[in-house]
């Protein structure tokens, strides 16, 4: 798989509803549903509990994430960034949310994810 040879609104089409999952799992804190679309090393990294401390941590500052707009995509062979503009319903301003799009076992994956 060469991300290069995709279009933008291709990654979009493929990264949009995974990052939806993503940002209602992490409102639910519901860890299965949080990874499900994770890599291996991705999913060894966000634990049931860092999810959850992390998750409170967020909440308790900004409650809950609102829409985000799409800001870019870049693509490299093995991968792209994918990146949004993030809002929340408690925390004014804007933030960033991200994943890193990959391709193992046939599928679409999330290798990195964060929101800042």
């Amino acid at each position: 798989m060469n991300f290069q040879e995709l279009s933008e609104d291709e990654i979009w089409e493929i990264t949009n509803p995974m990052m939806d999952n993503l940002m209602q799992a992490s409102t639910d804190i519901d860890h299965a549903r949080h990874v499900q679309d994770f890599t291996d090393r991705a999913k060894g990294i966000v634990t049931p509990e860092h999810l959850e401390k992390v998750c409170k941590k967020y909440q308790s500052e900004k409650r809950t994430w609102l829409h985000r707009e799409p800001l870019a995509v870049l693509r490299r062979a093995d991968s792209a960034a994918v990146i949004w503009k993030q809002y929340c319903y408690k925390a004014e301003g804007e933030y960033v949310a991200e994943i890193v799009l990959v391709f193992k076992n046939n599928k679409y994956l999330i290798d990195h994810a964060m929101v800042f």
